[in-house]
């Protein structure tokens, strides 16, 4: 015997708007006075009435789901699409509409992270990084991959204390702070020539200009043209340089590293990409790294060429 379990005649709704059934004060009386009450009647009062899914049912009857889903069919209840009846969050009507500014006021011109920014606006951090990404605001490396936030020198304190007072990068970097590598870095990135130093003195001229001797290499040329890579003249950081960093593929690095004989601070300044994620790429790609020590066969090739060039004597 099958109580009706959807009667619109029966007096009153519940909250939410939907008519009582058949059985919703029969059925509550019975749960109060301990009666066996009716399966399938049962599950549509709480299906139909309480707008609970057969998920809550399950675990409030102690039955497998898919049973409390047969027992409703039987009965003839429709049953919704999932997830169809449980209750949605409030959601957000829209954005403030000077939310875009004030996003890109804080992730770029006061340099502060997500989670920072999440804590002003009081936003989750995933939904502000959702918002960075909609209102095409570039995300920012983070960690040793960072090319954004890197520390850089000014070019004219690199004139002055390299250049013309003379001091070695690791002088220069224990007076600003820095290690040596860091301020070799940001000479080459400002295309200042920097001494070629060693342990050995080697023939050949002192100083480079790391970018233009780069792209003046034969072989570094023929695979920059073949890969379609534009040729980025110095003058910057590498974010500036390059705000879009050229993609890493494995016949590109495999090329440049093993072919043409660069390093992974070559590749950084060719590629825009910083050189540790280089590293990562290439042990992800299997790209095996020579052995450490020692110049690289690009800096021995310049070498050499630069030493065969007769010597230009001022008249």
């Amino acid at each position: 015997m099958s109580v009706p379990y959807h009667d619109a005649s029966r007096a009153g709704s519940p909250a939410g708007g939907a008519p009582f059934c058949g059985y919703c004060r029969a059925a509550d009386d019975d749960q109060r006075s301990g009666r066996d009450c009716e399966l399938e009647s049962w599950l549509a009062h709480l299906y139909t009435c309480r707008g609970l899914s057969t998920y809550s049912i399950a675990g409030q009857t102690g039955l497998d789901r898919q049973r409390v889903a047969r027992v409703l069919r039987k009965a003839g209840v429709p049953l919704r699409p999932r997830g169809a009846g449980r209750l949605r969050p409030v959601r957000r009507r829209g954005d403030p509409p000077d939310l875009p500014r004030l996003m890109r006021e804080l992730y770029e011109g006061a340099r502060l992270d997500s989670r920072q920014i999440a804590a002003l606006v009081n936003m989750p951090e995933r939904t502000v990084r959702d918002r960075l990404h909609r209102y095409g605001i570039t995300a920012r490396t983070r960690g040793g991959w960072n090319r954004e936030d890197r520390t850089t020198v000014p070019a004219e304190v690199l004139q002055l204390l390299y250049r013309e007072l003379g001091m070695s990068a690791a002088e220069v970097g224990q007076r600003l702070g820095m290690s040596a590598d860091k301020v070799l870095r940001s000479a080459h990135a400002l295309g200042l020539p920097v001494r070629s130093g060693g342990a050995v003195p080697l023939p050949g001229p002192e100083e480079i200009e790391l970018v233009s001797a780069l792209y003046a290499d034969p072989l570094i040329d023929a695979v920059l043209t073949a890969y379609d890579i534009p040729r980025v003249p110095p003058g910057g950081s590498i974010a500036e340089r390059f705000p879009d960093p050229v993609p890493l593929t494995t016949p590109l690095v495999k090329d440049l590293y093993w072919a043409c004989g660069v390093g992974l601070n070559h590749i950084e300044l060719l590629t825009g990409q910083a050189a540790r994620t280089i590293r990562e790429f290439m042990r992800r790609a299997g790209i095996p790294l020579r052995h450490p020590g020692g110049r690289c066969p690009f800096l021995r090739r310049w070498r050499d060429r630069q030493a065969s060039l007769p010597e230009v004597t001022p008249e």
